[in-house]
């Protein structure tokens, strides 16, 4: 029997995978989680073979809980749901250390498939989404983005989002003058020069939720 902990921040969205998991003879859902911290410490109480993951949750997600999870459980199969499916998103978690990419609007023997998959120790990508990986982030259409830091990317997400310096300093336990920094490096490598062209950007690429 595969174990999955399902990991998103909307009750409605948690409920629907249970419904489809339920169809199944061969997995059942272990444990749920809302954000960040639940994850990690649901985590600590019993580790599933499939974590299920949501790239946006409050606290800490995205690449730098991918990261904390993989230190803490280097087996785990770390299969990331979410809506975001542009080729940049996916390559970063990966690189992260998640073994697995889908998107929200799959169908679900897709999603069934790579948790069986992820859970035999095999990686998956959505199949929608390898030409996007494959060319697009590397060819020569490839975005200005895909050349910021991990943090650089995620202060971008921030910013779109409404968020201010201070919030997105303490969201990740850095300064505002660290994270000023970072708003002036990805500013100069996406050629933009104040924030209503930054969020125009985040909009017209899908880089906000």
């Amino acid at each position: 029997m595969i174990k999955i902990l399902i990991a998103d921040d909307h009750a409605i969205v948690r409920s629907g995978l249970r419904q489809i998991i339920a169809t199944t003879s061969d997995i059942v859902v272990q444990a749920e989680a809302a954000d960040g911290p639940e994850v990690l410490a649901r985590l600590r109480e019993a580790v599933p073979d499939v974590l299920l993951l949501d790239m946006s949750m409050p606290g800490i997600s995205g690449t730098d809980l991918i990261r904390r999870i993989r230190s803490e459980h280097p087996s785990l199969g770390i299969l990331i749901l979410t809506m975001h499916n542009e080729g940049q998103f996916a390559s970063r978690a990966l690189r992260a250390g998640a073994t697995g990419y889908m998107t929200k609007d799959s169908d679900p023997g897709v999603l069934l498939a790579g948790v069986r998959k992820v859970a035999t120790g095999g990686k998956f990508i959505d199949p929608s989404l390898v030409d996007a990986m494959i060319f697009h982030v590397n060819g020569e259409d490839a975005p200005p983005h895909r050349l910021l830091s991990d943090r650089e990317f995620q202060v971008l997400q921030q910013l779109a989002g409404g968020s201010s310096i201070n919030e997105i300093a303490e969201a990740y336990a850095l300064s505002a003058k660290t994270i000023s920094t970072h708003k002036m490096r990805l500013m100069k490598k996406l050629g933009i020069s104040n924030n209503s062209e930054l969020v125009r950007y985040a909009v017209n690429h899908g880089l906000v939720r």
